[in-house]
Order: structure tokens, then C-alpha cells, then sequence
């Protein structure tokens, strides 16, 4: 019989900065791009690819390699999305959409990202790396992630349970055997859901909840609530691969650094916020209409 623990269950954190640029800060830097096909003299790059009259330089593919390689991804096909790119952006300014109030408001929306996350960036890059003896409490501190470290098979239901019908799926899930148990039930009672499965270190799970997982045995469930109803994970099973002090050293000391820099960035926008004079219209005084915006949080050390 599974035993059933309640929790939440997301995805891994966002770091402090992360790395994907959104599409319209992508057309921003294409679109208000200097015209380098009309520059005289030599290009002050290299010149990797030409485009109708339009060339491509080796410092556009270099960012382009670096933003992907900062997110895991790989740089493979890097020119070719530039290329593809550069004849849209030409078509788009052929239809002087560069002119469009709707886009030019977007580059005034995406300036103002740009220059708050360049300020933050610069405000946070002093931030001194941790000693030897901060590393080595981290790594005692969370023998889930390292000396315990496990890889976690689980199967994942995401249910569109009504509100007032969670605490009958709790105790459904409590009293069943087994997960196939909980899906003929779901099934019986025309309850939709969504079966995924997936394979996890344990660094790719939320920091907050990695100990509830780390004290799961093998077909143990966990459920907590969403936005669209409940999410019960199945532990399917699990094996431990340990990660050493030596091995685990760089990740710690970028986790320890990103939680740095978090902490000094929130700090910096209270100051800020402190110091300036904010008024606001009576529209947007309510609660919920206006928010101070948050310092994106440290990642989970990988």
C-alpha cells in the first residue's frame, strides 16, 4: 500500500539573470541594429555571412553562441537562425513595421528590460566568491544533492480536479494501492488528466522540496494543489549516484555566488525604491493592480 506526503512540486528555479532573451527584446536588437551594409570602412568584426546587402558579423554569432551555451543549449545552427532572422527583419522593414506604434512601444518596453537588467547586472558583479569553508558546510548541509544525491524516475499526473473535489482525491490517493489504482479512479469518475513521465537528478528538482523527495521510498506518491487542480507524482524508482566535494566545488560556488547576487539585487531595488518618490493613480491603488517587481532567485547548484 503507497503511503501518500503532501507537497509542492515545480519545476527547478530560474537563475538570478537568466540567459533566453524574449522575442521582442531578439527584434529590438534586430530591428534598431545599425545598418552595417551602409558603414564605410572596414567592419569592426569579421564579416561570417552576407544577407541580400546586410552582413552578418562574427560578434552577432558569438552572442548568439554564448546566450545558448548560457541556458545549456547547444549552438548548432546558430548562422542559419541569424540568416533567417535578417530576411524577416528585412521584409519588416520593408513594410516599415520599424514604424508601428504597436512595435515602437515594444521597443520602449524592451529598452526599459534591457537597461534594468544591465544596471542590476552591474550592481551585483563584484560579488566575492565563498571560501573553501562555506563550500564544504553547503555540501554537509545537503547530502540530498550530494552525498545522497539520487536520480529520480517518476510519472506525473497532472489532474483538472475541481476545488471542491481535492480532498476525495487525497484520500483516494492515500488508500491506493498503487498509481494504476488512482487513473481507473480518475477514469471512473470522467476526471481529466495528463499522464507525463520523466527522469530527474536530484538538482533538477525545487530546493524546497528535494528533502520531502530525498525521504521517499521507491512507489511512494506525492500530491499537491495547482492553479488547474492537482499534480500527483509517482516515484517509480530511484538510484543514488553520489557527487564528491571535489566534483560538486564548482556547482556550489555558483549556486552560493547567484543566491549573492539575488540577495544583493533585492536589496538594491528596496534602496531604490526607498530613496524615490512613487505616486500612484488612483486606478492602479489597488492591492493587486501594481507589485514591486521581484529579483529573479538564485538556481539550484547543477
Amino acid at each position: 500500500m503507497s503511503s501518500l506526503e503532501r507537497g509542492a512540486f515545480s519545476g527547478p528555479f530560474s537563475g538570478p539573470f537568466p540567459g533566453a532573451i524574449p522575442a521582442v527584446l531578439l527584434a529590438v536588437f534586430l530591428l534598431n541594429a545599425c545598418s552595417k551594409g551602409e558603414a564605410e570602412g572596414k567592419p569592426a568584426f569579421d564579416v561570417v555571412a552576407k544577407v541580400n546587402e546586410q552582413e552578418i558579423q562574427a560578434n552577432e554569432l558569438n552572442s548568439v553562441a554564448a546566450r545558448a551555451a548560457s541556458q545549456g543549449a547547444t549552438e548548432t545552427g546558430a548562422l542559419e537562425r541569424l540568416i533567417d532572422q535578417e530576411l524577416m527583419v528585412q521584409q519588416a522593414r520593408e513594410r516599415r513595421l520599424d514604424r508601428d506604434p504597436r512595435v515602437l512601444q515594444s521597443f520602449e518596453a524592451a529598452q526599459r528590460e534591457i537597461l534594468a537588467r544591465a544596471y542590476l547586472e552591474q550592481v551585483t558583479e563584484q560579488i566575492p566568491p565563498p571560501g573553501d569553508a562555506e563550500i564544504s558546510a553547503f555540501h554537509a548541509a545537503h547530502p540530498e544533492l550530494f552525498a545522497r544525491r539520487r536520480i529520480y524516475s517518476l510519472q506525473e499526473l497532472e489532474v483538472r480536479v475541481p476545488v471542491e473535489r481535492f480532498d476525495e482525491l487525497e484520500r483516494v490517493s492515500a488508500k491506493a494501492a498503487g498509481v494504476d489504482e488512482v487513473k481507473d479512479w480518475l477514469a471512473r469518475e470522467r476526471i481529466e488528466f495528463r499522464v507525463t513521465t520523466a527522469v530527474k537528478p536530484a538538482e533538477q528538482l525545487p530546493l524546497e522540496s528535494l528533502k520531502g523527495f530525498a525521504r521517499m521510498k521507491d512507489g511512494q506518491m506525492v500530491l499537491s494543489r495547482t492553479g488547474s487542480g492537482a499534480l500527483l507524482v509517482h516515484l517509480v524508482t530511484s538510484r543514488e549516484q553520489p557527487v564528491d566535494l571535489a566534483t560538486a566545488r564548482p556547482m556550489i560556488e555558483r549556486y552560493l555566488v547567484n543566491e549573492r547576487k539575488t540577495a544583493l539585487a533585492k536589496a538594491e531595488v528596496e534602496r531604490l525604491r526607498d530613496g524615490a518618490r512613487i505616486e500612484y493613480a488612483p486606478a492602479a491603488a489597488t492591492p493587486n493592480a501594481v507589485a514591486p517587481a521581484e529579483p529573479p532567485r538564485a538556481s539550484v547548484p547543477r
